[in-house]
C-alpha cells in the first residue's frame, strides 16, 4: 500500500563548517527536519462478535505494554471490562490481530462492577503492571466520573482524588457535561505521573464546539503519582468543521485522547461529529501539543473572561487525507491511541481505534488504524 504523508516541521542540528577571516568555524546552525505521519494500514474487527459470551465493541481505548495489547470496552452494561489482545504488523500491514483474554474490573467489595456505575473511556498499563482507567460516568444521572487503578486481574487499587469541578454539579451552569468528562488518559513520559483531560468544556468554562463557536476551552490535567489532581492547561478546541445535514442538528468536537511523547508535550486526537452524513461524518484529526509555556488555571473558576496562555497545538495528521483508503471510506469514531513496538526502520509505530458503539445509531467498524511516526522530537 503507497504510504501517504502529512509534514510538519521540528528542530534538528546540521552542523555547518566555513572558514572565516577570523579563521573561527562557525556555531551549528539550526535547519528544519521534515516529520511525516505516514498510513500503512487498517483492520477491522468483525461486527457483533462474541468473544467469552461478551459482545466486542465499543472499543475506546487502547495501549501497549511488554508485548501485550490492551482495549477498554465503554459497555456500561455489566462486565465492565476489558480485553487483552495479540497485534503483529510491519510496514506492509497487519499480519494479525487475535483477542487472549476479556477481564472484568471490580469493586472494592470484590465484585464485577454492575451495570450503570461506569462508562470506561480510556486505558493505561503502568510500570507497576496495573491499569489505570478512566469513566465518564454518567453526569445527566448524577454519577461522578472516575479514575482508578486496578490489577491486571481487574481488582479494584485505589481511587483517584477527582477535583471538585469536575463533579457533578447541583448547580445548572457549574461542572461538567454529560458526556464529556475523562475521554482522555496518558502516563508521563516519567512513567511516575498521569494527565487526562476533558473532552468537552465545563460548563463554566465556554460552550460546546459548532461549526461557529470557537470559543472552546478544555481542560489539561496534572495527576501525580498518588492521584492527587494538580496543574491545569487550556487546550482550545477548534470548531466543527462540517455542518450537520439532512435536517438533523448535532455538531460537537471534543479532546478524546492524549498520549505524552515527552516532558510537556503530547499527541491529542480531536474527534468532531455531524449528523446526517453517510460516511458517518467523523472528522478525526492528530495534533501535536506543547504545554511548556502556557498558564497553569487550577485555581481559575471559570474561563470565560479569565486571562491566560493556552496551550499550543499544530496539526500533524487529518484523517480525511486517508479516507479513500479506509473501509467504506469510513474515518469512524477514533478514540484511543498508543505507540506499539518500532518498526524495524527505527520509526515509531501508531496504533489507533475507533469505538463502535455497537452500531446502536448506525452500522459502525470496530477499526484499527496503524500509521508510522517520522522524526517526533
Amino acid at each position: 500500500m503507497r504510504l501517504l504523508s502529512i509534514v510538519f516541521s521540528a528542530f534538528s542540528l546540521v552542523f555547518i563548517t566555513c572558514s572565516s577571516s577570523s579563521g573561527k568555524v562557525e556555531k551549528p546552525k539550526l535547519e528544519t527536519k521534515e516529520t511525516s505521519i505516514n498510513f500503512i494500514d487498517e483492520y477491522v474487527f468483525p461486527e457483533k462478535e462474541l468473544f467469552k459470551n461478551t459482545l466486542v465493541g465499543g472499543l475506546s481505548g487502547i495501549d501497549y505494554h511488554n508485548g501485550k495489547w490492551y482495549f477498554i470496552c465503554d459497555d456500561s452494561k455489566a462486565p465492565v471490562r476489558f480485553y487483552t489482545a495479540e497485534i503483529d504488523y510491519d510496514l506492509e500491514g497487519f499480519n494479525t490481530l487475535n483477542l487472549i483474554d476479556v477481564v472484568a474490573f471490580k469493586g472494592e467489595n470484590g465484585e464485577p462492577l454492575p451495570s450503570g456505575v461506569a462508562d470506561p473511556e480510556s486505558i493505561r498499563i503502568t510500570k507497576n503492571n496495573t491499569i489505570v482507567w478512566s469513566s465518564e460516568g454518567g453526569i445527566n444521572n448524577g454519577i461522578n466520573p472516575f479514575i482508578r487503578e486496578a490489577s491486571l486481574t481487574g481488582d479494584y487499587i485505589s481511587s483517584f482524588n477527582i477535583a471538585d469541578k469536575f463533579k457533578v454539579s447541583s448547580e445548572e451552569n457549574i461542572g461538567p457535561r454529560n458526556n464529556g468528562v475523562f475521554e482522555a488518559l496518558s502516563l508521563d513520559v516519567n512513567a511516575r505521573e498521569y494527565w487526562t483531560a476533558t473532552e468537552l468544556p465545563l460548563k463554566q468554562d465556554g460552550a460546546v464546539p459548532t461549526t461557529t463557536e470557537a470559543v472552546t476551552p478544555v481542560r489539561i490535567i496534572n495527576i501525580d503519582e498518588e492521584g492527587n489532581f494538580g496543574k491545569e492547561f487550556v487546550y482550545e478546541l477548534n470548531s466543527v468543521p462540517k455542518p450537520a445535514i439532512n435536517d438533523t442538528n448535532l455538531e460537537v468536537n471534543g479532546l478524546v485522547e492524549l498520549l505524552a511523547y515527552e516532558a510537556n508535550k503530547f499527541l491529542a486526537i480531536e474527534r468532531s461529529f455531524s449528523s446526517g452524513y453517510a460516511n458517518g461524518g467523523n472528522t478525526v484529526k492528530i495534533y501535536n501539543v506543547d504545554i511548556s509555556n502556557a498558564t497553569n488555571v487550577s485555581n481559575v473558576a471559570s474561563l470565560k473572561g479569565a486571562v491566560y496562555t493556552a496551550s499550543t497545538k499544530k496539526l500533524l495528521f487529518d484523517f480525511e487525507s486517508i479516507r479513500s483508503k479506509l473501509t467504506n471510506g469510513v474515518v469512524d469514531n477514533i478514540e484511543g491511541v498508543t505507540f506499539g513496538p518500532d518498526f524495524k526502520n527505527g520509526n515509531r509505530s501508531l496504533v489507533v481505534i475507533a469505538d463502535d458503539n455497537f452500531s446502536s445509531f448506525a452500522p459502525q467498524l470496530n477499526q484499527f488504524i496503524v500509521l508510522e511516526v517520522e522524526n517526533l522530537e
